[in-house]
């Protein structure tokens, strides 16, 4: 999604700079360049020569010094970038951007810059609350290239409790890869289910899958970084979502509540992707007390859950796009298009534990797409971020 983007990082003078090198190096495995600003304030706290040999660059940190590739850096530098974040933005340094004072390297670079901004600010609870940063934020926020980033809450660096902190790495990277996606799904409503469900035989036991959830989890970040409003629907699953990413994440456990949860929102949904690993039976009857281990054998009588899929698939509107997924361990595609046609889907993600790297738990997969009309789409082993963008590629044509 980042490679060969061009990104500037600029850093002003908080101490919350020390986090941008591995933001570099994040950038940097992802394929993007880097170009780095450094206010003379944000030397105190990361040095020129950390970032160079991160960001393979050369760092900018005086608009008159004799290194300079050119005369007029702080121009060719924003000619060079497709997009530019300042973090930490410091309380002087975001005054400085609002009324375009342009006395170092980054406030004269940001002047320059017409393209997308993003702005982290961190500071002081104090700091932030004062009504001089309030309004330069607030001026800020009307620029047409300018995006603010909310500060977070917790432990400030003079150990009190507030809001202030700059957002963590995770989520200016995030933000990043949103300002230089397209938004192609803006406006969808789009619906994902996610991981397994557990149905409880007592308090103690259920019955599950090694379903994980990082597939779902991956279609809801790809969905939302396009700009989607997104609902994930999950069962019990590790797997986290960046808070920038706006999702509207429903936690179930069973299968009855991920029905339940589905069809609460279902008749708003332009697109709905059954990407849970969803029990096809669950106990007849739940024990109000842990079972007790006697004899040697015991039985336990299961009956079918609702199959959420195939249900909602005969309620599907003209304009509603349904994709699902098939996970099979013998005569794959005969079972993925059985599954497609009876369930009424528009598109069916077939993947094999036959296929080394993929099915639970990894973070890659390797997955054939079958669409309604006949054709259909393979695809080699790719992270599972990956295997999303293709699946919303192909499926949504963006």
């Amino acid at each position: 999604m980042l490679k060969d983007k061009k990104i500037l990082l600029g850093i002003s003078g908080g101490i919350a700079a020390y986090k941008i090198p591995l933001l570099v190096r994040m950038l940097r495995k992802s394929s993007a360049e880097v170009k780095v600003v450094l206010t003379p304030n944000a030397q105190h706290f990361v040095t020129p020569l950390v970032l160079e040999t991160l960001s393979n660059n050369a760092v900018y940190t005086d608009v008159f010094a004799h290194e300079n590739n050119r005369n007029t850096e702080h121009i060719s530098i924003t000619d060079w970038a497709d997009m530019m974040l300042v973090a930490p933005a410091t309380a002087d340094v975001l005054a400085k951007m609002a009324y375009g004072i342009a006395d170092d390297a980054l406030t004269t670079t940001f002047c320059a810059f017409d393209k997308p901004v993003l702005i982290a600010p961190a500071m002081n609870s104090k700091m932030l609350a004062h009504p001089a940063t309030q309004e330069a934020m607030k001026r800020l926020e009307s620029f047409e290239n300018v995006t603010m980033l909310p500060c977070a809450e917790g432990e400030l660096a003079c150990g009190s409790e507030g809001k202030g902190r700059m957002i963590e790495v995770e989520e200016l990277y995030f933000a990043i890869q949103k300002a230089l996606e397209i938004q192609s799904l803006k406006g969808k409503k789009i619906l994902i289910t996610a991981g397994a469900t557990q149905e409880e035989i007592d308090p103690v036991r259920y019955i599950s899958n090694h379903s994980t959830g990082k597939m779902g989890y991956a279609l809801a970040k790809v969905c939302a970084l396009k700009g989607a409003d997104v609902t994930l629907v999950s069962g019990p699953s590790q797997c986290s979502l960046c808070s920038l990413a706006c999702v509207d994440l429903q936690k179930v456990k069973s299968a009855d509540e991920m029905y339940e949860a589905v069809e609460k929102r279902w008749s708003e949904m332009d697109v709905v992707i059954f990407c849970a690993a969803v029990a096809d039976y669950m106990p007849l009857k739940k024990e109000e007390q842990k079972i007790k281990k006697t004899g040697e054998n015991w039985s336990l009588e299961l009956v079918k859950t609702r199959d959420i899929a195939s249900k909602f698939g005969k309620q599907k509107r003209e304009n509603q796009l349904l994709i699902g997924f098939a996970l099979e361990t013998e005569n794959e595609e005969e079972n993925a298009v059985k599954k497609l046609k009876d369930k009424n889907l528009d598109y069916i993600v077939l993947n094999s534990l036959q296929d080394k790297g993929s099915g639970f738990g990894g973070d890659t997969n390797k997955v054939t797409i079958f669409a309604k009309n006949g054709d259909s789409k393979h695809f080699d082993l790719l992270s599972k971020e990956d295997v999303a963008k293709e699946i919303i590629m192909y499926t949504m044509a963006c």
